[in-house]
């Protein structure tokens, strides 16, 4: 088990690029099975997550190749539909949660698919209901073995139908647009999904020959055809990483640029930093972050504390909860945040209160942070990452506590992050894995 070692309290300065974005990635990369024709996708990044998916791709027969760093074409002309019946597919897909995002394509071309329970991180109960929902009403019969395999077949096909998702999962809403993109007839998909990474699926598979319609609302219609041919796709960068870094230049007290940021895709996560105070400057399509002495949280018009919660797109992601947690910590105010979708996300609040972090966990969906107004700095611990983005939120802690820290279990943050201490490390950071 690798870990980092942060020697922390100095301030970062430079510019640093984003990578593309990893939720994008899963949905893409499993596209390329809908056809037979080659697809290039650029911009993918090299995380751990995304490299294991590639891998599992070329298991099942998909023919990979490497044209740049971030750029594979890809060809899915000889699946072999054998492999998902191999020992080896169950221990791959079991290790990933991405693998999830196979059904709907293998139901869609191939009629058939068979997938044990994905794993990912721990952050609360993630199930699966509508993804297999919304494919059962396209005519696929699903069968479970034991708790924790699943098979689902479409004997006749898939059929087009109207439905309403029981939620707007986005995950769960790509898996039905990649299986009714090839179903007869009308899909009408009601409470759909419509985050930017569910759009550039959308307009990726309309690239290719679909028949997709409401892309970046909440309903969308969709016209199944025969089959679906190849296309270029180059992926956003990833919102979650700007934040992330947007989060890390005003808890180190640090003046960061964030290059090529596509800005207009980002939605309200500016605007939920800056109701921490943090300034942002917008120059181009580069976020530029100044250095902040001091930053305020705002309040609401009549003086209430203000609230920072996530929700379905367009609202905050889930995603940036715990950064936003963490960089209040040396706000001057007091903030509540409120994790409503997963219930185990705030449970490393243990970790900020042991560095002297003021923080009430209220129950396992809201904490309240007092900021300390930088009045008090915090102190380096031991600490273990417990998930991607908590782990990147005490990457953070510590860059900007006094002295040494160690998180150990960093194979979690490189399963989003990709070359994180390399990246931070020539932004001035003090950071180095054992």
């Amino acid at each position: 088990m690798a870990s980092f070692e942060v020697i922390g309290g100095h301030p970062l300065k430079g510019e640093i690029v984003p990578q593309g974005a990893k939720n994008e990635a899963l949905q893409i990369l499993c596209a390329v099975l809908l056809t037979p024709e080659p697809v290039t996708i650029s911009n993918i990044p090299d995380i751990r997550d995304v490299n294991k998916l590639i891998e599992l791709l070329r298991d099942m027969g998909v023919k990979v190749g490497k044209l740049a760093s971030d750029t594979y074409r890809f060809q899915a002309d000889a699946v072999n539909l054998d492999y998902l019946d191999t020992p080896e597919f169950v221990a791959q897909a079991g290790a990933l949660r991405g693998s999830v995002m196979i059904l709907g394509p293998m139901l869609g071309r191939f009629g058939k698919c068979q997938l044990p329970k994905p794993g990912g991180d721990k952050i609360g109960r993630r199930p699966m209901d509508t993804h297999f929902l919304g494919l059962e009403k396209l005519g696929g019969k699903l069968t479970m073995e034991g708790s924790d395999f699943y098979r689902i077949k479409a004997e006749n096909g898939l059929t087009g139908t109207y439905m309403m998702l029981d939620e707007a999962s986005v995950t769960g809403t790509a898996n039905i647009v990649m299986a009714a993109v090839l179903a007869k007839g009308t899909t009408t998909i009601y409470n759909a999904a419509c985050e930017p990474y569910l759009q550039q699926l959308c307009k990726m598979l309309v690239r290719m020959g679909a028949n997709i319609n409401g892309i970046g609302s909440n309903l969308l219609t969709i016209e199944g055809v025969e089959s679906l041919g190849g296309t270029d796709h180059r992926m956003l960068p990833d919102m979650i990483e700007i934040g992330s870094f947007i989060g890390l230049a005003a808890m180190t007290g640090s003046e960061i640029t964030i290059k090529d940021c596509q800005i207009p895709e980002l939605g309200i996560i500016p605007d939920t930093f800056r109701k921490l105070g943090i300034q942002l400057e917008f120059r181009g399509d580069d976020i530029h972050i100044p250095a902040q002495p001091h930053y305020e949280i705002a309040t609401y018009l009549d003086g209430s504390i203000l609230t920072v919660s996530d929700h379905t797109w367009p609202g905050f992601t889930p995603d940036l909860l715990s950064i936003v947690l963490v960089v209040a910590t040396q706000a001057k105010g007091t903030v509540l945040i409120h994790q409503k979708m997963f219930e185990s996300r705030l449970f490393f609040v243990d970790k900020l209160i042991d560095m002297g972090a003021q923080v009430i966990l209220c129950d396992p969906h809201r904490a309240t942070v007092i900021g300390l107004d930088r009045q008090k700095q915090l102190h380096g611990i031991n600490m273990t990452s417990p998930d991607i983005r908590a782990g990147v939120a005490l990457l953070i802690a510590a860059l900007s506590a006094e002295g040494r820290s160690v998180i150990d279990n960093v194979e979690q943050i490189d399963r989003g992050y990709q070359y994180i201490d390399k990246r931070l490390s020539a932004l001035g950071a003090q950071i180095r894995r054992l």
